[in-house]
């Protein structure tokens, strides 16, 4: 992955606004049509709310409760199939659903919506099909939880994904295809004409030059920035959604909680061997280019969680905390949580096609009707491809045989068994090419910090491959360290000189990007 904005310099079919999983999944599958797509991003790869998730590929089984069983039945289907077509990217997790005898949702109604969960997921098979326990039986998978008042519980099936590198996986896999994708690229200016746009002016966030260039198709998928466009700023609201990483509560399930404050859904969730706790869903209409965590959403998601728990967490407990903001479609409703997460695409009267709201899990079918509206447009009739095409980075032989070899020499070259399994979720078939690094040098096979699961290899890998432009890129988004992990001073100047050589820093670039904030 090389970045190349003199490649912007160019006629395109396509010009795609805005590098999140919206805009990453409608380049990837403009391009398997056909198209000559170009793609920007003001910021880096999925900096925004695409990386401020709960890292889930769920198909949100509280959506039941408003009745938004369309919602629910896509978010099902597309599960189904991001499981199959990229079993690296999207792994199954079960959660857990526990009873108490003051629980908002008792066993009857809880088991009446599992059943339905699974029918809209067409029969899933014993991994995913849901489960009753006892309260004896529950407590053994969920030993760190108040016993008291616990009537039994369920467990069901759902998914989970990193996802950030789900957006660089499917921004590799368009470059790799013809594409030109562009990072720290600003769309400064669309260019009309008549009305109508006829090109766009974009800035070289690393330079501060400026290049008009050409397309015959326009889409935007700028997400919460829509809110500052005038043509689509009355069809959106924003919500805010915070979560905490928090030490391990040694799960290898997640769990579905209610919240005693206010009734809303959180989870639970085990990543990268940290506890991730959310979401929060508050409306927001502050400055969406700064987004904070509050004192009282912390506040509001430990006393949520501590309800549950035997040892309760406190504030010197978390980790790090993030927040982000989801692009709902406008509504009437008063609370975010009522709100629908579907998807909506609006064209301006400038012909520019902007994309409003959705979820993660539905982006690609979503991305399916932005392109398949595009080559309406331009009269090109060649059918969606990303519905059976396996993710750029999916082994081509079988993912269990895959696995066992790819495991089998990572132990070989001393790689842990921790770290084994976050690099072949995190790199796919790419991981052949970590472990080349491993063997050239032993100490490759290290962590980069003890405690969190990723090697030295990993980290040069991911400097020399995946167009990094800041060291925040690096430790946010290519590898999260800097969200895992308390990072000191001293181990962060460290790993800066150690990608230098490969970035071509030198001593008074590490010292600015040492001084940036770590956004």
């Amino acid at each position: 992955m090389k970045r190349d904005f003199a490649a912007l310099n160019d006629e395109f079919d396509l010009l795609v606004c805005g590098g999140g999983i919206y805009g990453a999944w409608t380049a990837y599958d403009a391009v398997l049509r056909g198209l000559k797509v170009a793609l920007v991003e003001k910021g880096d790869w999925a900096s925004a709310t695409s990386s401020a998730s709960s890292k889930l590929i769920h198909g949100g089984l509280r959506y039941l409760e408003t009745y938004d069983f369309k919602l629910v039945r896509k978010a099902l289907r597309e599960r189904r199939r991001l499981l199959r077509i990229a079993p690296h990217r999207v792994w199954p997790l079960r959660f857990g659903v526990p009873v108490y005898k003051n629980s908002r949702n008792g066993t009857l109604k809880l088991k009446a919506g599992l059943m339905l969960y699974d029918a809209l997921a067409g029969g899933p098979d014993e991994q995913m099909r849901h489960a009753h326990f006892s309260s004896a039986a529950f407590f053994e998978h969920f030993p760190f939880l108040n016993q008291h008042g616990l009537k039994g519980g369920f467990t069901y099936g759902d998914a989970q994904t990193d996802d950030t590198r789900l957006v660089l996986e499917l921004v590799a896999g368009t470059l790799a295809l013809g594409a030109v994708c562009v990072n720290y690229a600003e769309l400064t200016e669309w260019c009309e004409e008549g009305g109508h746009v006829c090109g766009a002016k974009i800035r070289d966030g690393e330079t501060g030059a400026v290049l008009q260039m050409h397309a015959r198709q326009y889409v935007s998928t700028s997400g919460q920035w829509a809110s500052q466009v005038s043509t689509t700023s009355g069809l959106c609201r924003m919500s805010k959604g915070v979560h905490l990483v928090l030490p391990a509560l040694h799960m290898s399930e997640a769990l579905l909680l209610t919240a005693p404050q206010d009734g809303r859904v959180f989870f639970c969730i085990p990543w990268y061997g940290r506890t991730l706790l959310g979401t929060t869903d508050t409306h927001f209409i502050g400055d969406i280019n700064h987004v904070e965590v509050e004192d009282e959403e912390v506040d509001y998601l430990l006393k949520a969680a501590n309800h549950y728990l035997k040892a309760a967490w406190q504030k010197q407990d978390v980790i790090h905390a993030y927040a982000g903001l989801r692009v709902l479609q406008q509504s009437a409703d008063v609370h975010p949580s009522a709100v629908t997460r579907d998807w909506v695409l609006h064209t301006a009267t400038n012909r520019v096609h902007h994309s409003i709201g959705g979820k993660i899990t539905s982006a690609r079918e979503d991305a399916c009707e932005i392109v398949n509206t595009v080559c309406a447009h331009l009269g090109v009739t060649n059918a969606c491809e990303t519905k059976i095409q396996n993710f750029p980075w999916t082994p081509q032989e079988s993912y269990a045989t895959w696995c066992a070899t790819i495991s089998s020499r990572a132990r070989e070259l001393g790689v842990d068994a921790e770290s084994i399994q976050w690099l072949m979720r995190r790199h796919g078939a790419n991981t052949v090419h970590v472990l080349q690094l491993v063997e050239l040098d032993a100490q490759g096979a290290a962590r980069v910090l003890s405690d969190v699961p990723f090697i030295q290899a990993d980290l040069q890998y991911c400097a020399q491959q995946e167009m990094v432009v800041h060291l925040a890129d690096l430790l946010r988004r290519r590898l999260p360290l800097m969200i895992l992990s308390r990072v000191d001073a001293i181990n962060l100047q460290k790993i800066a000189q150690a990608v230098a050589p490969v970035l071509g820093w030198d001593s008074a670039r590490v010292r600015t990007e040492l001084a940036a904030p770590m956004k």
